[in-house]
């Protein structure tokens, strides 16, 4: 696993060691990060982490800050070792929690995310997504976009609670990524 562009380009990551994770391969955050653009200066948000490296190849394309959201100790310790090896420490912080406790301590601080990427395991994915959606609400931006993995076999991810504007969804291989370009509640305010 690799850092795909930007300037960590080709700089290589560690996955977590014995955690339940499942890392999106390069060429799937390769299409992602097409898909979504410029990220210079992005408040993004990083939900079911694993080894950071959707957030880490966010903040290597420009984002201001990312928060990594995970669950299990020792895949927060990978994220931590990975953000070291590349110097990104300051631009981000780690919260070790279930996510739905990390989402709503995030909303009662206050934080607003340009970017979310969210890559449950496909296991849980159909029947959490309505739920992360309606708590991803009060922490979107005026216009934000949701990435939101899962498999490319099985129903498509409900996102109630969230006003989409646009969604689109795409396969690779195994993979069902849907964009979502969302309504938040317009808090423009540093997080």
């Amino acid at each position: 696993m690799r850092v795909i562009a930007g300037t960590h380009r080709g700089r290589r990551l560690r996955a977590p060691r014995g955690a339940a994770t499942r890392p999106t391969s390069d060429r799937v955050r390769e299409a992602i990060f097409s898909i979504i653009g410029d990220c210079t200066d992005l408040r993004v948000l990083d939900l079911f982490a694993g080894s950071g490296a959707m957030g880490i190849e966010a903040l290597s394309r420009g984002a201001r800050s990312v928060t990594f959201v995970e669950g299990a100790p020792e895949a927060a310790a990978c994220i931590r070792a990975n953000l070291a090896a590349l110097a990104l420490t300051e631009s981000a912080r780690v919260v070790v929690r279930d996510w739905s406790i990390a989402l709503s301590q995030e909303a009662t601080r206050g934080a607003i995310y340009d970017l979310c990427l969210i890559d449950p395991p496909y296991s849980v994915v159909a029947g959490v997504s309505s739920t992360i959606a309606g708590a991803l609400a009060p922490l979107l931006a005026e216009y934000a976009t949701v990435i939101l993995e899962g498999p490319a076999q099985g129903p498509v991810p409900t996102t109630d609670g969230i006003r989409v504007i646009d969604r689109s969804d795409r396969s690779y291989g195994s993979t069902r990524v849907s964009i979502l370009r969302v309504r938040g509640a317009g808090v423009t305010g540093e997080s």
